[in-house]
């Protein structure tokens, strides 16, 4: 049996390593971006798509409701995102805030709301979020995306307990300086590998996550960041 993967903000990035990644392993994909260019991938992969935003209640819904109604079922789900406003923490107007809320904590409680009952029908699934390192060792370049992400981590395991008796598994993916993004030689030389992570090593550990190999890991945050988080 086939399995259907959902992937959002998937037209580039780390998004688009995932979405090719899952499908060489066999995964039918779903995918979802604000651009355009969403239409192009999920051709390329034999996928299909919605042009829509993670951050939008409306369009997760229609997200759900195409896999369901090409597929009948979801296996996989990668919530992937965009990036909020950066800038001085206490600059930082509620309207920044509030806008990081349904970009990096309301879009995972939201999809975990619609696919909850699909995975549970089906007897299980997993789930996996992409957060980041700084959601706990917060830094100051990021304090929207660090002090949500760190309630995220919270979310997951709570939501993790909640499901696991349903055969639901749910985990959080904490990169570091993915090549996404490139960094200048001051970021990198902090880095103990001494160099950026790649999309594909992302994607990989994305798709262990999701495995069966991983069957019996749940409610965790998993950094991949080449070791520049301080913290044991």
């Amino acid at each position: 049996m086939e399995k259907v993967a959902l992937i959002t903000a998937a037209s580039r990035g780390m998004g688009a390593a995932c979405a090719r990644e899952l499908a060489a392993r066999g995964y039918k994909l779903v995918l979802m971006s604000r651009s355009e260019d969403i239409h192009a991938l999920a051709k390329e992969l034999g996928g299909i798509a919605l042009q829509g935003s993670s951050d939008n209640a409306d369009d997760l819904q229609k997200l759900v409701a195409l896999a369901m109604d090409t597929h009948g079922r979801i296996d996989a789900v990668v919530n992937n995102t965009g990036h909020p406003k950066k800038g001085p923490l206490l600059e930082l107007s509620d309207a920044d805030w509030h806008a990081g809320l349904d970009l990096l904590l309301l879009n995972v409680v939201r999809m975990a709301r619609l696919v909850t009952p699909v995975m549970q029908a089906q007897g299980g699934g997993a789930i996996v979020n992409i957060s980041t390192f700084a959601a706990y060792e917060p830094s100051a370049r990021f304090p929207i995306s660090a002090t949500l992400r760190a309630a995220l981590g919270s979310f997951t395991k709570i939501y993790a307990d909640e499901v696991a008796k349903s055969n639901i598994r749910i985990n959080n993916v904490l990169p570091g300086y993915v090549d996404s993004i490139a960094q200048n030689e001051a970021t990198i030389a902090q880095i103990p590998m001494g160099r950026q992570g790649t999309q594909e090593e992302l994607a990989k550990t994305v798709a262990f996550l999701l495995s069966a190999d991983a069957g019996y890991i749940t409610g965790q945050n998993l950094r991949v960041d080449g070791g520049i988080t301080r913290s044991v």
